[in-house]
């Protein structure tokens, strides 16, 4: 029988009582943020990192990321939402995922960049003194949720940092993501991330 992760979260969430930890969000994009930030942010003080050197071109990871920041700032919730940027290390990151650029989207060079992102992410949270870390990646239809949950729950257990575990695409949290992209105004791309998710968007076609 599958997890549901979306009620695992609850449970966790509804453990919490009258605290208010500090969560650490890997966000892939702005309109993925949209509404995984509307739900975290009413029970935890979220920072989001913006970790995301597999996105290519350049110009794409810059148009991605004025996008998040726009949404931050313009989100009103329960509590303040803040930026951590990072690096846009592309090529120091796309090393070991050359080699599997022929796998099909959703295979195992997936799982390698979701892993590498996660663990940069759940690193930061331990080194910052964070509660939680987590990430919007489960919000996408495209994305397995197994799998990154159960990366997340490795990743636990090396940092000993707490991960919350999470479906996002749950209760129409996809479809609430594209209303919201169009209630900020924000830009939704048509590709992963990566030079060879383009690839799979143009023989989809």
């Amino acid at each position: 029988m599958k997890t549901n992760y979306n009620l695992v979260m609850k449970d966790i969430i509804n453990s919490l009582g009258d605290k208010t930890p500090k969560l650490l969000l890997h966000s892939c994009c702005g309109p993925c943020s949209t509404t995984v930030i509307n739900i975290l942010s009413k029970c935890f003080y979220v920072d989001v990192l913006y970790y995301n050197p597999n996105i290519e071109p350049e110009e794409e990871y810059l148009k991605r990321k004025h996008e998040q920041i726009k949404f931050i700032n313009e989100f009103k919730g329960k509590y303040p939402v803040n930026l951590i940027d990072a690096d846009y290390d592309n090529e120091e990151f796309m090393i070991e995922l050359h080699p599997l650029k022929d796998e099909k989207e959703g295979g195992a060079r997936c799982s390698i960049c979701i892993g590498k992102r996660m663990e940069y992410t759940a690193k930061k949270a331990k080194e910052l003194g964070f509660d939680f870390f987590a990430t919007t990646l489960t919000v996408s239809p495209h994305k397995n949720s197994e799998l990154i949950n159960n990366i997340g729950k490795n990743l636990e257990e090396k940092y000993n940092i707490k991960y919350l575990y999470s479906d996002f695409k749950k209760e129409d949290g996809y479809l609430k993501s594209i209303k919201y992209s169009k209630e900020y105004d924000l830009y939704r791309q048509n590709y992963c991330g990566c030079r060879y998710s383009i690839y799979d968007e143009i023989d989809g076609d």
